[in-house]
């Protein structure tokens, strides 16, 4: 047990370290091509911190886990959302900017409520339903190109100036960074989850609760230490952006591709935790429009941690 813990410490070490290379380097490459940041986060950022979920769910759905394969994506949405979040914005306030507000988060509601229409038609996910999703998510990547194109003319605003007196990192060094910390995001991630599956497996822990806690919240640790690390340097594209593309990523690409592998069975036992997931997107999509204007204010984050307190405490109670 002392061991394992040993294991879980060396983890945390390398996602912090990790995530700070990945913000450091994600952010001087979007301000050198000038890049919006809320790019970057929704697709490097983003799918770099989401490597643990991708692992996790394939070989579970490949080893026959299939609850192990969905509570690992819809629990580590939920973390995501409620807990990373919220703890990003009780850090400093996120500002929404336009395209987030009428077009991210959106999106993001529109995908999680996909998710669970395809898991209610039949009483399992598909080899096509799959393929529908991993569709899904190669128009999603084309729309983030897309908006890498349009740069920042959505927002009408003019970043020369602050590019041009900002001293800027070769290229080559933020490229470095950047996979230098995607990598110890990965090793970091699978060190404590590995070895907090171990323990809790130890303590007799049904597999839908430790795929919702502890798998969910350990393959999570990537987007909590990226998104709390961005907050504090007040990066607060990065912040959102990672959050936003991970939950897209974990639905359409992880989940497809662990369907399009092997076809998952799906238990409507998950249903409660994914009308939590779009219940809580609601949220976030009413947040700039309520209170603060454009803003997730502290009191916002607060409301989310209490969320997810009681969600947490549902699934030891019921």
């Amino acid at each position: 047990m002392v061991l394992e813990i040993l294991w879980i410490a060396l983890g945390f070490c390398l996602l912090i370290k990790g995530a700070d290379f990945l913000v450091e380097g994600s952010s001087h490459v979007a301000k050198r091509f000038h890049i919006p940041e809320i790019i970057i986060g929704l697709t490097i950022v983003s799918i770099g911190t989401s490597m643990p979920e991708l692992f996790v769910s394939i070989t579970s759905a490949l080893e026959g886990y299939s609850d192990m394969a969905v509570g690992n994506v819809i629990g580590s949405n939920l973390c995501n959302l409620l807990l990373i979040l919220g703890l990003s914005a009780i850090i400093k306030e996120i500002e929404f900017k336009k395209e987030t507000r009428l077009i991210e988060i959106p999106l993001t509601l529109v995908v999680t409520m996909i998710l669970f229409v395809l898991c209610n038609i039949g009483a399992d996910i598909t080899r096509i339903e799959g393929a529908i999703m991993i569709a899904l998510f190669v128009l999603f990547i084309g729309y983030t190109i897309y908006m890498g194109k349009k740069g920042e003319q959505f927002e009408k605003k003019d970043t020369l100036v602050e590019v041009q007196t900002e001293e800027k990192a070769s290229i080559i060094k933020s490229i470095f960074f950047i996979l230098l910390g995607i990598v110890g995001l990965k090793i970091g991630g699978d060190f404590t989850v590995n070895h907090a599956v171990t323990i809790a497996q130890t303590l007799g822990i049904s597999e839908k609760v430790i795929s919702l806690t502890i798998i969910a919240i350990g393959t999570s640790l990537p987007e909590l230490v990226t998104s709390v690390t961005a907050a504090f340097k007040g990066d607060s594209d990065i912040a959102i952006g990672n959050i936003l593309g991970s939950n897209i990523f974990n639905i359409l690409l992880i989940l497809g591709l662990s369907a399009t592998i092997t076809p998952i069975t799906y238990s409507i036992s998950y249903n409660n935790q994914i009308l939590v997931l779009i219940i809580s997107t609601i949220l976030l999509a009413l947040f700039p429009f309520i209170g603060a204007k454009n803003k997730m204010t502290k009191t916002n984050g607060f409301a989310y941690l209490i969320i997810y307190a009681i969600y947490m405490a549902g699934l030891f109670i019921v």
